[in-house]
């Protein structure tokens, strides 16, 4: 009996471990739609997480992001642009016209995802996580250009808006906090 309750122990502690999820056990496909953006290949760098679409009035907002990525990349910053059709169909295009666009128009050079839904129940898995982490208002997207930080071990650490700019004082210091952790 009594190896029956440590057997039943190890086992509940086990599946308790085991069913704790983060960021690094997600992955994309990337927007060559061939290659997967594994979260996972990531850890140990902090991560920007954020929903874009070509044709939003935020969408200038490649510039900020790109510069970022720029400037903290070699301090390990990684930043994931999910394009996403969601809000407004502003995201209409396909994989390769996004792609084209957003390398010709801000010469994007971080990681970019094929479309994906970011909203609802169809969502992707990595945003019905970060709901659940970060609850409604910083986690889940409600418009284009939403930006979610992830920490060098994988958990949610805040989630902004698009009225938050990449250049924004309050994101930048949020970035370099986790950046130093």
């Amino acid at each position: 009996m009594k190896y029956f309750v440590l057997i039943t122990i190890t086992l509940i502690l086990y599946m308790g471990t085991a069913m704790t999820e983060n960021a690094h056990d997600h992955s994309f496909k990337s927007i060559n739609e061939e290659d997967i953006i594994k979260l996972s290949d990531y850890k140990g760098k902090t991560i920007v997480v954020v929903n874009t679409a070509s044709l939003c009035g935020f969408t200038y907002q490649y510039d900020g992001l790109q510069d970022l990525y720029n400037t903290y990349s070699d301090r390990g910053l990684v930043i994931i642009g999910v394009p996403s059709n969601d809000f407004g169909n502003q995201e209409s295009g396909d994989n390769a016209q996004v792609k084209e666009f957003c390398e010709s128009t801000f010469n994007i050079t971080f990681p970019l995802t094929e479309k994906n839904i970011v909203k609802g129940k169809n969502a992707h898995p990595f945003f019905q996580w970060s709901k659940k982490e970060l609850g409604f208002i910083g986690g889940v997207p409600r418009w284009n250009f939403h930006k979610i930080i992830i920490d060098k071990n994988g958990n949610a650490l805040a989630g902004f808006t698009a009225l938050t700019k990449p250049s924004s004082r309050k994101f930048i210091n949020e970035i370099e906090k986790a950046l130093s952790l």
